[in-house]
């Protein structure tokens, strides 16, 4: 007859379970814990112009929209479109290679064309950025795109955090009281964290 197999300890049968079952529950509550967090983004926004400052508003709305939670931290020249007034925000196409744009009006043959006018003559003619600006509104205006005022307005009342680069703020001697309410003033060492723990950081 052949040798009786040892039967296992109790406590070794325990463990063997425990081995088979524990991996299996951690990576579910993992799993668990990942689907109920809320979804982060974070935007470090330097562009002041017109053109640049549709993009930090418009991702930063849709991400609240979407349930996220958002925080743009603006230094620079971004910190213009916090001011309260921004109706001067302009365009400048010069040495943007993706300027000019596309003519607003007129015929369709018109509209179509590409202006490809050379930096030396952007650069030479009195009040150029003032007609790119007035073409970009005009464009913005045709097809029904909500304005930088109404996308601020939207992000504040979808809950997104604006933070203001205090450094920048004192380097370029502005007082809080030019800028909209409802934002933090705050350094580096306070976004870096919240950049480092969110699932998205944009720098735009």
């Amino acid at each position: 007859m052949g040798a009786i197999p040892e039967i296992a300890s109790i406590d070794e049968l325990i463990q063997r379970r425990l081995d088979e079952i524990l991996p299996q529950r951690i990576e579910q509550a993992m799993q668990a814990r990942e689907e109920g967090r809320t979804p982060s983004m974070t935007i470090i926004a330097t562009k002041g112009t017109l053109d640049w400052a549709y993009p930090p508003f418009i991702l930063a709305s849709t991400a609240a929209a979407l349930g996220w939670d958002v925080k743009v931290f603006f230094t620079f020249y971004g910190l213009n479109l916090l001011k309260k007034d921004i109706s001067d925000l302009k365009v400048s196409p010069l040495g943007n290679p993706g300027m000019p744009m596309k003519m607003p009006f007129g015929p369709d043959w018109f509209k179509s064309l590409n202006w490809n006018i050379p930096n030396l003559v952007q650069a030479g003619i009195p009040g150029f950025e003032s007609v790119a600006t007035m073409l970009m509104q005009q464009t913005i205006k045709n097809n029904g795109v909500a304005s930088i005022d109404e996308l601020r307005s939207l992000s504040q009342e979808a809950d997104v955090k604006f933070l203001a680069c205090q450094m920048t703020v004192e380097l370029f001697g502005f007082n809080h009281d030019d800028f909209i309410d409802g934002l933090d003033f705050v350094g580096a060492a306070t976004f870096l964290p919240e950049a480092a723990k969110a699932n998205v950081s944009l720098f735009i």
